[in-house]
């Protein structure tokens, strides 16, 4: 489809009142696993809000696959380090949407830094992004749900936040501390009907494993020496938020040991 065509379709397909179709907001969404995400609940008709930083066509092409597979939505920019920009993101999105929500924290960013040679400014941006991030989205979201009766919140976590990796203790660092904010967000806001779940993805060829992919290997640490498909990833997301009787838990999508 050419990109002026894409465009206009895509304008005169959004809502222009509030949605009432279950709505989810997934950060990061403008590529690799967020984009797989937005395609699949795309499919089953929810309404999908798409965020992205910096890379706007890239979301607007995330936001065309939802489109075409039969779900409503918009794209949505925030800084996720900057908790005034998060709440001006999800304030936009309740307003758009009265059905039940979903939020997927899925934005994140990597380092291949040795401990040692780490600058304060990696290790500053990653645990801003990573970690904090998905906290200020949590935070911003909660009212929302609150105000619906519960929903279902799905954090991206990591393999290397249970093991660490190296060259990766600021990521690792950073994914090992959703695994606290997650169970602890379980416990608080369980009575409320929130529900919050962490996701491990396992190794999925996207920009942030440029470099790092195992390419042509028998994956000897995965019971079933191969990588998990992305396909299975999501369609155990779009479960997961649709359950509602499961929180606090670690869902891991490759077969690794924990």
């Amino acid at each position: 489809m050419e990109p002026l065509l894409s465009s206009i379709r895509s304008v005169k397909d959004r809502p222009t009142k509030p949605s009432d179709r279950p709505a989810i907001l997934i950060t990061g969404a403008s590529g690799g696993i967020g984009r797989a995400i937005g395609h699949a609940f795309g499919k089953i008709g929810w309404y999908v809000g798409v965020h992205y930083y910096r890379n706007k066509p890239a979301a607007e092409v995330t936001l065309d696959h939802v489109l075409e597979s039969g779900g409503i939505g918009d794209s949505y920019h925030a800084d996720i380090r900057e908790a005034e920009s998060v709440r001006r993101m999800i304030d936009s999105f309740s307003d758009r949407t009265c059905g039940p929500l979903t939020l997927v924290c899925n934005a994140g960013t990597g380092q291949s830094d040795l401990l040692v040679r780490h600058s304060d400014e990696i290790w500053a941006n990653v645990i801003a992004t990573n970690l904090t991030g998905t906290f200020h989205c949590m935070r911003a979201m909660a009212p929302s749900l609150l105000a619906r009766g519960g929903g279902s919140i799905i954090v991206i976590g990591s393999h290397t936040g249970f093991h660490g990796a190296t060259g990766q203790s600021a990521y690792a660092t950073s994914k090992a501390g959703l695994i606290g904010l997650v169970r602890t967000a379980a416990l608080e806001w369980g009575p409320q009907n929130i529900r919050v779940n962490l996701v491990l993805p396992g190794w999925q060829k996207t920009d942030l494993t440029e470099g790092f992919f195992p390419e042509g290997q028998d994956w000897p640490d995965h019971a079933l020496h191969r990588q998990p498909m992305i396909e299975e990833v999501v369609s155990t997301i779009v479960h997961l938020a649709q359950l509602k009787d499961i929180s606090g838990q670690v869902w891991n999508c490759d077969s690794r040991h924990l």
